[in-house]
């Protein structure tokens, strides 16, 4: 079996180290020497320890909130261009440290080297494309006064101020520092609580931000229970960034409702593929590959449901068993596998449990459909399955693992409102005989992202485009403008100059009313900047 680099270990050894903003002398001294409690992480492909890292308490966040302001107020003061600096060293500190930083992901996630290099890209994507907006977009920007010449009107973006990010497992370094970096370069310090089964691709990558001049206080990674380190958080941030299921993310919705601060988040997702007659078949059936078993499924904007019309549903579907019967499935810290494991006992157990559902129920296996100990403790095989109908438990609700089920339609028409046909509106894929045909596929699904020729990558990567999800997918976008612009307050300051709105002591009130609307019905606005 192989196993990452010796120096993974090590590093790891002095990551933890990171995870303890609380090591302040109130929290040593409240602890009376006692010992913190340490949760061993396991490295997935074979279940042997990676490290430990410290189990974060309420005090822990009290202690990092407590720097964390203090080091949000001079932070802000710099300029948004000196923060994008920061932000470009540690870009450049990404692709230095690539494979390190691969070879931590795939050991705490067990994903393929491939899928682990997407979230290098993505870090990559971030941090170049919000360095290099967020001046602009932060500069005080000039509109129209409700009166021209009277009126000056500004528009300045001050940061929230503290934010916190729940992150998942499944991008566990993408999804944690990656979604805090438009979050610092608006100004605002950042707490983060990793998952617990995935620590040390946050820490790795923090490591990096500090390498790059980001102020150690402002940054704080807590790993730890999320009823513990995840409620303390909610409680005390002033605007809460999450990836994770909708079931959570309504819970965590209400809690900052109540709150009354803001909330963002990318939940589940049942994505759909659609193939019409006249798409490209091979590229179509070997790009569904990627688009449904990136990560062995565990990715929100994955691929679960193709539909494909009658016309070439026989002949795609051929294509596309024998791609996913020639995928490699199987543990490599490097390039040769096409397929990893999954995560953890939980999502094995679902896999398996939505499989037998459906297979007792009727559906048939077309490729795939059984767990693979001999290749390691949590592989499953990628799994398409045919005939699958409402009633069974991957019908309609996300397996988040590598299976798929596949429909033929009689009509492209019958495609779209299947496809739409769901809580669910994340991502889609789109097939045809030609782009403009696909294109005008796309704009009738109901998904927040929609690629044409692609599974998810494309879109995902445009970080200039807003991202996020439809419907129980999702409050709020990541990446675009309103991806930097959500992490800060915008205020309006309006100077009237020359006289105010009383009338003027030579002019009756009556005459002055009249006056007033005159102007206004004759003024033409003008976007201004």
């Amino acid at each position: 079996m192989p196993a990452p680099n010796a120096e993974v270990f090590d590093r790891l050894s002095a990551l933890a180290a990171i995870a303890d903003p609380a090591a302040s002398d109130r929290l040593r001294v409240a602890r009376k020497g006692q010992p913190r409690a340490r949760k061993t992480i396991a490295e997935t492909f074979t279940g042997t320890a990676l490290g430990s890292v410290p189990v974060g308490t309420a005090d822990d966040v009290a202690a990092a909130l407590d720097k964390a302001k203090a080091a949000q107020v001079r932070w802000a003061a710099r300029s948004a261009e000196d923060r994008a600096a920061v932000l470009e060293r540690y870009r450049e500190l990404v692709v230095e440290q690539r494979e390190f930083l691969m070879d931590v992901i795939q050991a705490e996630t067990g994903k393929a080297r491939w899928a682990a290099q997407e979230e290098i890209m993505g870090l990559m994507f971030a941090a170049r494309y919000f360095a290099r907006v967020a001046p602009d977009l932060l500069d005080a920007r000039r509109v129209p006064g409700a009166f021209p010449v009277l009126n000056r009107a500004t528009v300045r973006h001050h940061p929230k101020g503290v934010v916190g990010v729940v992150a998942p497992w499944n991008y566990p370094m993408l999804l944690s520092i990656g979604d805090s970096i438009p979050a610092l370069l608006a100004g605002n310090a950042v707490i983060v609580k990793p998952d617990s089964q995935t620590p040390f691709s946050a820490l790795a990558s923090a490591e990096l931000l500090y390498q790059a001049g980001l102020p150690r206080d402002l940054l704080a990674v807590v790993p730890g229970p999320g009823t513990v380190v995840g409620t303390a958080i909610v409680d005390n941030c002033d605007y809460l960034m999450f990836t994770g299921s909708s079931a959570t993310g309504r819970t965590l919705a209400e809690q900052c409702g109540r709150r009354l601060i803001g909330f963002s988040a990318e939940l589940g997702g049942k994505n759909p593929m659609i193939v019409t007659r006249g798409a490209k078949l091979d590229k179509a059936a070997k790009a569904a590959v990627r688009a449904c078993f990136s990560n062995a499924g565990q990715l929100c904007i994955s691929i679960e449901r193709l539909y494909v019309e009658k016309a070439v549903a026989a002949e795609f579907t051929e294509k596309f068993v024998a791609a996913v019967r020639a995928a490699k499935l199987g543990a490599a810290y490097d390039y040769s596998a096409d397929i990893g494991s999954l995560i953890s006992e939980a999502q094995l157990e679902t896999v398996s449990k939505h499989v037998a559902d459906a297979t007792s129920k009727g559906a048939q296996v077309l490729v795939g459909g059984k767990a693979r100990p001999d290749l390691g403790p949590l592989f499953f095989e990628p799994t398409v399955l045919a005939d699958v109908t409402d009633e069974m438990e991957c019908g309609r609700n996300e397996t988040f693992g590598p299976l798929v089920s596949i429909y033929p339609v009689d009509s492209v028409e019958e495609a779209i409102g299947l496809a739409n046909d769901t809580e669910y509106g994340l991502n889609a894929s789109v097939w045809a005989a030609s782009k403009d045909a696909g294109e005008r596929i796309a704009e009738r699904l109901h998904a927040g992202t929609v690629c044409v020729d692609e599974g998810y990558a494309p879109a995902w990567g445009t970080t200039a485009a807003p991202m996020g999800g439809m419907g129980i997918s999702g409050v709020g976008r990541r990446h675009g403008p309103d991806g930097l612009l959500k992490f800060t307050e915008p205020q309006t300051v309006v100077v009237t100059r020359f006289m105010n709105l009383d009338a003027p002591p030579v002019i009756s009130k009556d005459k002055w009313q009249r006056l007033l609307m005159t102007l206004t019905r004759g003024f033409r606005f003008l976007p201004g900047r």
